[in-house]
């Protein structure tokens, strides 16, 4: 048991390492989490680490019921949706919590970004959006658990705040999360397509490309 909770911690490390450096999350910002097989527990990050930063240090082991089983590590303060979801859906079994750009954009303008591409339509095929609360809040927990008590749901955006994505396993949560940055990225550079369309048309005029009026 203690060499798989080892692998995890390196894993949830090695997750959240290439959250940061996709550009999926800045500062201190965002927390991923990971289950415990065989066990009602889960590892997630300490309060107040850097993703891009961390190490096997900046992860705590805490039990479904909200306690916490190692001394000495605060988890991140947004733990409670993350048990949460966890004790509502078995086949959870990593989440990815990261405040991409675009998608925080359309989180921020309380919309939700269209499926533009077959890949997320494929791979995602819903995209929720949970209402405004407070980071850590009881109400925010609350309002997490509730949309992904649909077990078909795989991401979801939270208003004015950020992204949550869950998955069979982190990889694949994480996967999640990228598809919807994706996807909203996509969207909004079709709009500015659409927006200029009509007004210029681009051409190749032997190895350069043209703008005509």
């Amino acid at each position: 048991m203690q060499h798989d909770i080892a692998e995890l911690r390196r894993e949830l490390v090695e997750i959240s390492h290439r959250a940061y450096e996709r550009g999926l999350v800045a500062g201190i910002s965002g927390n991923n989490s990971v289950r415990v097989p065989g066990r009602d527990a889960a590892l997630i990050k300490v309060t107040g680490a850097c993703q891009g930063d961390m190490t096997e240090d900046d992860t705590v082991l805490v039990g479904l019921d909200g306690s916490v089983l190692e001394d000495g590590r605060a988890p991140s303060k947004e733990v409670r949706w993350h048990l949460a979801i966890y004790r509502a859906n078995p086949a959870v079994n990593g989440i990815v919590h990261v405040h991409p750009p675009h998608a925080t954009a359309w989180a921020v303008a309380g919309r939700v970004p269209p499926l533009i591409h077959t890949a997320a339509r494929g791979i995602l095929k819903r995209i929720a959006l949970v209402d405004l609360a407070p980071s850590g809040s009881e109400r925010l927990a609350e309002l997490v658990a509730e949309a992904f008590a649909d077990p078909d749901l795989t991401v979801a955006l939270l208003r004015e705040h950020g992204t949550v994505s869950v998955g069979p396993d982190l990889r694949t949560a994480y996967y999640h999360a990228d598809y919807l940055e994706d996807t909203a990225k996509v969207a909004l550079l079709a709009a500015q397509v659409e927006a200029a369309d009509g007004y210029a048309d681009f051409v190749s005029v032997g190895d350069r490309v043209e703008v005509a009026r």
